[in-house]
Protein backbone atom coordinates (compact mmCIF):
# COMPACT_ATOMS: atom_id res chain seq x y z
CA UNK A 1 0.00 0.00 0.00
CA UNK A 2 1.13 3.53 -0.72
CA UNK A 3 0.95 5.09 2.76
CA UNK A 4 0.89 8.64 1.39
CA UNK A 5 -2.33 8.18 -0.58
CA UNK A 6 -3.93 5.08 0.90
CA UNK A 7 -3.99 3.51 -2.55
CA UNK A 8 -3.04 -0.15 -2.89
CA UNK A 9 -2.42 -0.79 -6.61
CA UNK A 10 -2.09 -4.52 -5.92
CA UNK A 11 -5.49 -4.99 -4.26
CA UNK A 12 -7.68 -7.00 -6.63
CA UNK A 13 -11.35 -6.10 -7.11
CA UNK A 14 -13.68 -7.87 -4.68
CA UNK A 15 -15.66 -9.35 -7.57
CA UNK A 16 -17.40 -8.52 -10.83
CA UNK A 17 -20.40 -6.81 -9.22
CA UNK A 18 -21.36 -4.79 -6.18
CA UNK A 19 -20.36 -6.93 -3.21
CA UNK A 20 -23.16 -5.51 -1.04
CA UNK A 21 -25.88 -5.89 -3.69
CA UNK A 22 -24.74 -9.45 -4.33
CA UNK A 23 -24.96 -10.20 -0.61
CA UNK A 24 -28.47 -8.76 -0.33
CA UNK A 25 -29.92 -9.82 -3.69
CA UNK A 26 -30.01 -6.22 -4.96
CA UNK A 27 -29.04 -4.68 -8.29
CA UNK A 28 -26.87 -1.79 -9.45
CA UNK A 29 -26.68 0.81 -12.18
CA UNK A 30 -22.90 1.41 -12.42
CA UNK A 31 -19.96 0.12 -10.42
CA UNK A 32 -17.08 1.80 -8.56
CA UNK A 33 -13.93 0.15 -7.20
CA UNK A 34 -12.14 1.26 -4.02
CA UNK A 35 -8.51 2.15 -4.79
CA UNK A 36 -7.49 1.27 -1.23
CA UNK A 37 -8.89 -2.24 -0.80
CA UNK A 38 -10.57 -3.25 -4.09
CA UNK A 39 -14.15 -3.30 -2.72
CA UNK A 40 -16.59 -3.04 -5.63
CA UNK A 41 -19.70 -1.02 -4.81
CA UNK A 42 -22.55 0.52 -6.74
CA UNK A 43 -22.72 4.19 -7.76
CA UNK A 44 -24.86 6.90 -6.18
CA UNK A 45 -27.52 6.52 -8.89
CA UNK A 46 -28.00 2.91 -7.77
CA UNK A 47 -30.62 2.13 -5.12
CA UNK A 48 -28.01 0.93 -2.60
CA UNK A 49 -25.32 3.60 -3.08
CA UNK A 50 -22.82 1.10 -1.66
CA UNK A 51 -19.61 2.73 -2.95
CA UNK A 52 -20.40 5.86 -0.93
CA UNK A 53 -21.40 3.68 2.02
CA UNK A 54 -18.02 1.96 1.83
CA UNK A 55 -16.27 5.35 1.91
CA UNK A 56 -18.31 6.44 4.93
CA UNK A 57 -17.59 3.25 6.86
CA UNK A 58 -13.90 2.91 5.97
CA UNK A 59 -12.66 6.41 5.12
CA UNK A 60 -11.15 5.10 1.86
CA UNK A 61 -11.50 8.26 -0.27
CA UNK A 62 -10.73 7.16 -3.84
CA UNK A 63 -12.78 4.98 -6.15
CA UNK A 64 -12.25 4.24 -9.80
CA UNK A 65 -15.02 3.57 -12.27
CA UNK A 66 -15.40 -0.20 -12.72
CA UNK A 67 -17.19 0.23 -16.05
CA UNK A 68 -15.61 -1.00 -19.32
CA UNK A 69 -13.66 1.75 -21.10
CA UNK A 70 -13.66 4.15 -18.12
CA UNK A 71 -10.59 4.88 -16.00
CA UNK A 72 -11.50 8.05 -14.08
CA UNK A 73 -11.38 8.30 -10.29
CA UNK A 74 -13.72 10.00 -7.82
CA UNK A 75 -12.24 11.54 -4.68
CA UNK A 76 -14.89 11.54 -1.95
CA UNK A 77 -12.77 13.67 0.40
CA UNK A 78 -12.25 16.44 -2.16
CA UNK A 79 -15.59 15.82 -3.90
CA UNK A 80 -13.98 15.91 -7.33
CA UNK A 81 -13.32 13.80 -10.38
CA UNK A 82 -9.74 12.91 -11.16
CA UNK A 83 -9.10 12.21 -14.82
CA UNK A 84 -6.44 9.65 -14.02
CA UNK A 85 -4.67 7.79 -11.25
CA UNK A 86 -2.45 4.78 -10.67
CA UNK A 87 -2.94 1.54 -12.55
CA UNK A 88 -4.84 -0.86 -10.30
CA UNK A 89 -4.66 -4.66 -10.33
CA UNK A 90 -6.58 -6.39 -13.11
CA UNK A 91 -9.34 -6.58 -14.07
CA UNK A 92 -10.05 -2.88 -14.54
CA UNK A 93 -13.80 -3.33 -15.08
CA UNK A 94 -16.64 -5.76 -14.79
CA UNK A 95 -16.89 -8.15 -17.77
CA UNK A 96 -17.90 -6.31 -20.94
CA UNK A 97 -20.80 -8.72 -21.48
CA UNK A 98 -22.26 -7.98 -18.02
CA UNK A 99 -25.15 -5.56 -18.50
CA UNK A 100 -25.63 -2.20 -16.80
CA UNK A 101 -27.83 -2.14 -14.91
CA UNK A 102 -27.14 -5.57 -13.56
CA UNK A 103 -27.16 -8.33 -12.87
CA UNK A 104 -29.77 -8.99 -15.52
CA UNK A 105 -31.77 -11.50 -13.47
CA UNK A 106 -32.27 -9.06 -10.56
CA UNK A 107 -33.04 -5.79 -12.38
CA UNK A 108 -36.72 -4.86 -12.13
CA UNK A 109 -38.64 -3.97 -15.29
CA UNK A 110 -39.14 -0.41 -14.03
CA UNK A 111 -35.48 0.01 -12.99
CA UNK A 112 -35.14 3.54 -14.43
CA UNK A 113 -37.77 4.82 -11.97
CA UNK A 114 -35.72 3.43 -9.06
CA UNK A 115 -32.56 5.37 -9.96
CA UNK A 116 -31.47 8.05 -7.54
CA UNK A 117 -30.74 11.43 -9.05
Amino acid sequence: MNDDTGIDPGAPPSGTGCADCDASGGWWFHLRRCASCGHVGCCDSSPGQHATGHYRSTGHPLVQSFEPGEDWFWDYAAEEVRASGPALASPSSHPADQPSPGPADRVPADWARALRR
